[in-house]
């Protein structure tokens, strides 16, 4: 990403989530009124007059890997939070909105969005814009993951590093080199007792088929466009071994059938889970 720029994918993310409220069923999945209020009008009515998000399955299945990953995140915050967990960190926070629509158990919680500093710029003028309050338990903390480690962005922000902390990494270690990768894994890894990571993945080209390569290609040629190259794959195996090496006890990843029988079972839209489900969670 250029130094300069606010991300277009976060952007992009937060249109995809609007979507949701606006061409799904009930139950939403991810319940997102605030994000209605970020993307704007003329997005929304861009949304509605798109017949692809109801009809082609692909644009269906990515919006569910979107929703998913959130409401998998924010499923495990609640349960960190009722095990005494009071910190939250959301490393790449985009356009996420969990602070502005945050329900009675997160008030506990004090918020930390990592965030690279164009972007975090940008999100909060379009807050202001938007008439988004900012919550009292809401810090911010600009740091360029490339170029700054997350610890000086979050010492800065007054984040206590003697007490555990949930961290949310969606949709940002695929921008990372390895080595940032490894270095956020052992920096969360030495946090205290009880701390946990949720995280996105994209796998090597070597799992995927012929329809997946083709879609791969595609968003390369995207992202590589807007200057937020993919730079990092991973199998769960080698997450697994990085995450135990870094001083995680425990690593899971999120199944096909958990998520279809937590999340998307008796759906009567077309709103499927992904056909990969790239979620993880480590435990300090």
């Amino acid at each position: 990403m250029k130094d300069d720029r606010a991300s277009g994918t976060a952007m992009g993310v937060a249109k995809v989530r609007a979507a949701h409220q606006l061409v799904d069923d009930e139950p939403l999945i991810l319940a997102d009124p605030v994000v209605l209020r970020l993307v704007g009008q003329e997005a929304i009515g861009a949304i509605r007059g798109d017949a692809s998000m109801r009809a082609d399955p692909r644009v269906a299945g990515f919006r569910g890997h979107i929703v998913l990953r959130n409401r998998y995140a924010e499923d495990c915050l609640m349960e960190a939070t009722g095990r005494g967990v009071r910190q939250y960190v959301l490393l790449g926070a985009g356009y996420d909105t969990f602070a502005y629509r945050q329900p009675a158990w997160a008030e506990s919680l004090t918020i930390y969005e990592v965030d690279h500093p164009a972007s975090q710029t940008a999100k909060r003028e379009l807050l202001t814009s938007a008439g988004v309050a900012l919550p009292e338990n809401l810090r911010f903390a600009a740091v360029n993951f490339e170029s700054e480690s997350v610890r000086d962005g979050l010492l800065r922000a007054g984040f206590d590093f003697t007490q555990p902390a949930f961290f949310s990494c969606l949709g940002v270690l695929v921008y990372l080199e390895e080595t940032a990768v490894k270095e956020l894994f052992e920096f969360v890894g030495a946090s205290p007792c009880g701390s946990e990571i949720v995280f996105t993945f994209s796998q090597p080209d070597s799992a995927l088929d012929a329809s997946e390569l083709e879609i791969r290609a595609k968003i390369n040629s995207a992202v590589n466009e807007m200057g937020e190259p993919w730079r990092s794959y991973f199998d769960p195996q080698r997450l697994c071994e990085m995450l135990l090496g870094a001083g995680f006890s425990e690593v899971t990843f999120l199944s096909l059938g958990a998520a279809e029988e937590k999340y998307f079972r008796g759906r009567t839209d077309a709103l499927r889970a992904p056909r990969r489900v790239r979620l993880g969670r480590a435990v300090v």
